[in-house]
This record gives structure tokens, sequence and C-alpha cells, in this order.
């Protein structure tokens, strides 16, 4: 299989993300076989190489925010992950701890129905008003 600019700065940036020796004991370990192993091509061009090289955000911030996500998701094993990549990003543990438990007001199906209600709303007024300016 060729591979893609976006596979190569997806497997460049997850180094970066990650170490080294992360990703090396990964391959050894949890992407050893062909199942995994296609799943590691499709995360590294899709997810890293195309999500995390994206501009507009720095990768310190993106890092805080796949850390809330797991946490909102119950998607512990990536947490791990998550973490340590926000670590190597500079957020201190006392950081990630507060951002946590600031997080722990506002996750669940209330506000992902308040946050639907608030988008009709919005989209109704700009609807009524003729669109953004």
């Amino acid at each position: 299989m060729s591979r893609s600019e976006n596979y190569t700065k997806g497997r460049e940036i997850r180094r970066q993300l990650i170490g080294d020796a992360t990703v090396d004991a990964m391959e050894k370990t949890v992407y050893n076989d062909p199942i995994m192993d296609k799943f590691a091509d499709y995360t590294g061009e899709a997810i890293f190489g195309l999500l995390w090289t994206r501009p507009g955000l720095d990768l310190k911030t993106k890092t805080l925010i796949c850390v809330i996500t797991d946490t909102a998701t119950g998607a512990w094993p990536e947490l791990k992950i998550h973490l340590r990549m926000a670590r190597r990003q500079g957020w201190s543990e006392d950081e990630l701890a507060e951002a946590l438990i600031h997080t722990g007001g506002y996750i669940g199906v209330p506000s992902v129905r308040e946050a639907l209600v608030i988008a009709k709303e919005v989209f109704a007024e700009i609807n009524a008003d003729g669109g953004l300016d």
C-alpha cells in the first residue's frame, strides 16, 4: 500500500505527541497483528495526519480537548494515552486535575440536551435574520 502525505505527517506528529519509546512499544504490542495494523494505518492518516496537523489550535489545546472528550465518553484506554500527550505538551498534573474536576459539572445528557436547545434557538434566529452577516 502506498503511503500518502497525510500518513507520513501523521506518523511524525504521533511520535511528537506520544514519544518514540511509547510509539515503538505500542507497535510491538498493540499494533503487531494485521487487524490492528490496519487500524494504525487509518488513525495515522485520518486522525494524526488530518486532524492533529490542522491549523487553528495548538497541540497543547488539542491534547486537553482529547482528555476532556475521553472523560466525557468513557474512553479510558485513550484517556491514558491522551493524558500522557497532554503532559508532553506542557499541561501540569494540577492543571489537568482541575480541568477534569471542572468538567465534572457538565458531562452528561443534560448538557447535550441544553446545547441542542440553544443551537436550535440560535439557528432559528440566524435564519429569521436572513443568515450570517
